[in-house]
């Protein structure tokens, strides 16, 4: 189990010790209808794959930096305008605003949510 979850959701690290897994642990154990429930839930039938890779890149950028907007900002060397814009535009589509923690970890989630289901959906062809 240790190895699956440290390729799915730290595939960056060579070595994830198992007592390192955290919420990771927790997402693999749960049931493929309940994960389909919940990112039905949180995105409305839409997905995270649906976001174009500058929006995906700047939301991770986001959560990087601690839910910074100026550091973010600068670190993607756009305007922090240009962030807090973006962010607005997520939280239309979604009704999550990041730059709320619970509504973050939320998103957080849902998108460790749907690596997972990737991942076991590849694992059945």
């Amino acid at each position: 189990m240790a190895l699956d979850v440290g390729k799915i959701f730290y595939s960056g690290r060579n070595v994830v010790a198992y007592n390192n897994l955290g919420i990771g642990r927790l997402i693999y154990q749960l049931p493929m209808p309940l994960c389909k429930m919940f990112i039905k839930e949180i995105f409305e039938g839409k997905s995270p794959d649906d976001f174009d890779d500058e929006t995906l890149a700047t939301i991770n950028k986001f959560f990087e930096n601690n839910l910074n907007v100026s550091e973010t900002s600068r670190q993607l060397y756009i305007h922090r305008n240009t962030l807090v814009y973006r962010l607005d535009k997520l939280q239309k589509n979604t009704n999550l605003d990041l730059r709320v923690f619970e509504d973050a970890i939320t998103f957080k989630i849902a998108l460790m949510v749907v690596k997972y289901m990737k991942y076991m959906e590849q694992l059945d062809y």
